[in-house]
């Protein structure tokens, strides 16, 4: 199989797997989250012990797929990589470090509990803590997801340029970035906590990063 071949099927995975991964972060976000807010508590245990663990398998290996199918396509092009899919590539692995790192091992912890609970048993006082990580990690994603999804398109059909001539403007995104991430582990929701909150400043996150690569 040539390489044009290969970064064709590589891309199509990568939608495939991008498709699922995002859509559940969504679902998580805009529908399953909000419903917990309103439901009662025999309706929270039972969709965590029998909805959540479904959707949840979808999602991390969703995101597992699309971060290997990303990663061939970045080996075929290497050096033809611009500046937007650098920063689009950071984003989308460090929302797959957070689905694998943060979010996955807190709700295994929180979907554990439920099920102990729904089975007679007691609680574990651990959930109430593991719970608002994995929310903040998972709204940290959908944060990131905005401006990641516009750079993923851009790189192919408006580029800002290469990497080399766009340095220092990569640079401080990255910081800006990583700032953002480091607030994922041990900061607070702030303005995300509503949906609206989460989409408008993903909206912002990504109007600041555009115009840092556009004319720095």
């Amino acid at each position: 199989m040539d390489a044009a071949a290969l970064d064709y099927l590589a891309k199509w995975g990568h939608f495939l797997f991008g498709i699922t991964w995002i859509g559940l972060l969504y679902y998580f976000n805009f529908v399953q989250t909000e419903y917990f807010k309103e439901a009662d508590g025999d309706a929270r245990v039972d969709a965590f012990s029998k909805l959540v663990p479904r959707a949840l398998w979808w999602f991390r290996w969703g995101a597992m797929g699309t971060f290997l199918t990303g990663l061939i396509m970045l080996g075929i092009r290497g050096a033809n990589s611009t500046a937007d899919i650098t920063v689009g590539a950071v984003l989308g692995t460090l929302m797959f470090l957070n689905v694998w790192l943060i979010i996955w091992p807190n709700q295994r912890i929180v979907i554990a509990s439920n099920q102990a609970v729904a089975g007679g048993g007691e609680a574990d006082p651990a959930a109430a803590g593991a719970a608002p990580k994995a929310a903040l990690a998972s709204r940290t994603n959908t944060l990131f997801s905005v401006p990641m999804l516009y750079f993923m398109g851009s790189s192919a059909h408006l580029p800002n340029g290469s990497i080399a001539g766009n340095s220092t403007a990569i640079i401080i995104s990255l910081v800006l970035i990583g700032a953002l991430e480091l607030n994922a582990i041990f900061g607070k929701q702030g303005p995300m906590t509503t949906v609206r909150g989460v989409i408008v400043s993903g909206l912002v996150l990504t109007l600041v990063l555009w115009a840092l690569l556009a004319f720095l």
